[in-house]
């Protein structure tokens, strides 16, 4: 490792602060942001009205952070948005494409049981670039690739595939069929089928090895479900011959959820290697 990497672990009066954690940490070629509550950092209390305002101000309180260690929205490759009703998508896209407009990150919904304070209706953590420290990687400088293929579903409010120094970061998946913009046919056997099929097609829509992946992360509506899920991933992992040589499948996690966009049973989302 290089010694000039650093670690630095940096909070602002501007955003919510708190004795548990950092506002942001940045290490190597990222930093990461602490979740944000729509706390308003002045009162320490949830913002008062719905969604909407919400909304607003838990990106306030990212935007702040980020601009607090000279960064810009534009240099976010990742948000994740907890939700907890998942009803309330239409109006939290509403006043994200406030704050994303010319560039758009990557990003993952989903509903979840609770949240911390009661009132809360949305969380929103985030990941952003160069983090200090890092450097450049002679002979060339890091640079940002934002792409979509037409191989898989887009979105007006986010990018299949941001990538950055080692990793591509690659937006949840949902079932959908590209072709239609639907959710397929079928149950949760057909609909994780089809969340793997998008997945290779945006990795192979910028020449990037399905075994490249180094972590699924795999949201499911009903935990019973697990065994067929399973079932399809193995027909897509390992990929390769040398993968299936050396035995290579990528970690894991598998998280049980309140809901999802599209009423859908199952979402995945990948971080790949190779940027």
């Amino acid at each position: 490792m290089c010694s000039g990497i650093v670690k630095l672990s940096r909070n602002t009066e501007n955003a919510p602060k708190s004795s548990l954690f950092t506002q942001t940490v940045a290490f190597s070629h990222y930093n990461n942001i602490s979740a944000q509550l729509p706390v308003d950092a002045n009162t320490g209390k949830i913002v008062t009205g719905g969604i909407k305002e919400q909304t607003a101000q838990c990106l306030l309180n990212i935007k702040a952070i980020v601009e607090s260690i000279d960064h810009a929205m534009s240099d976010v490759v990742r948000i994740n948005v907890y939700l907890k009703n998942i009803t309330d998508i239409d109006a939290v896209d509403e006043v994200y494409a406030t704050f994303f407009q010319s560039y758009l990150p990557t990003r993952t919904v989903l509903a979840v049981a609770a949240l911390p304070m009661n009132d809360a209706l949305i969380q929103m953590d985030a990941v952003i670039t160069n983090g200090e420290g890092s450097g450049t990687q002679a002979p060339c400088d890091l640079v940002k690739i934002v792409r979509n293929t037409e191989n898989a579903p887009k979105s007006s409010i986010s990018t299949q595939t941001v990538a950055f120094s080692h990793y591509n970061h690659i937006s949840a998946q949902l079932p959908i069929d590209p072709k239609t913009g639907n959710i397929v046919a079928g149950g949760a056997k057909e609909q994780a089928a089809q969340c793997l099929k998008n997945i290779k097609g945006i990795l192979e829509g910028i020449d990037v090895p399905f075994d490249d992946i180094v972590k699924i992360n795999i949201h499911l509506r009903n935990l019973s479900d697990i065994e067929v899920v399973n079932e399809v991933y193995t027909t897509f992992f390992p990929d390769s011959a040398i993968a299936r040589t050396l035995g290579y499948v990528p970690a894991r996690s598998v998280v049980v959820v309140e809901g999802l966009p599209m009423d859908a049973l199952v979402q995945m989302y990948p971080l790949g290697g190779r940027a």
